[in-house]
């Protein structure tokens, strides 16, 4: 069996994700970029059980699937989702000092990252997930 196209360009599509969430928050650098993407799917999946953020993480791409799974102390205990403040505040305390997500980050990453997945799956896989889910991916 050859290997997925999907994990044979994940590099290259990761980098197209990469510029679009650059080009959507304004921000200007990758690792700028990287820093705040990582915050916001790491907000979401502390507001998942396992076997939720496992499903969601099936539609993502593998670059985004691995940041997404990466480093999780799945005995964390699992937070409720809060306001839009909140939770932007939540990405920004990543990394504190070399954080520049803007206030607009949650709805920037959302609207790079519906570029890049399938939307049906995306769709069907968040309307599964906790209240909140899918206004936290809101563009």
């Amino acid at each position: 069996m050859p290997i997925p196209m999907e994990l044979q360009h994940a590099s290259d599509d990761f980098e197209r994700f990469l510029a679009d969430a650059r080009d959507f928050s304004g921000l200007a650098t990758r690792n700028q970029t990287y820093t705040m993407v990582e915050g916001v799917l790491l907000t979401f999946r502390r507001r998942l059980e396992v076997q939720q953020a496992l499903d969601f993480a099936d539609v993502l791409p593998p670059l985004l699937r691995a940041m997404f799974v990466s480093r999780w102390d799945v005995a964390e205990p699992v937070r409720p989702f809060a306001d839009r403040a909140t939770l932007t505040r939540e990405v920004q305390a990543l990394r504190q000092h070399h954080n520049f997500a803007p206030d607009s980050c949650l709805s920037d990453v959302a609207r790079a990252l519906r570029r890049h997945v399938d939307r049906e799956a995306f769709d069907r896989v968040v309307a599964t997930l906790p209240e909140g889910a899918a206004d936290y991916w809101q563009a």
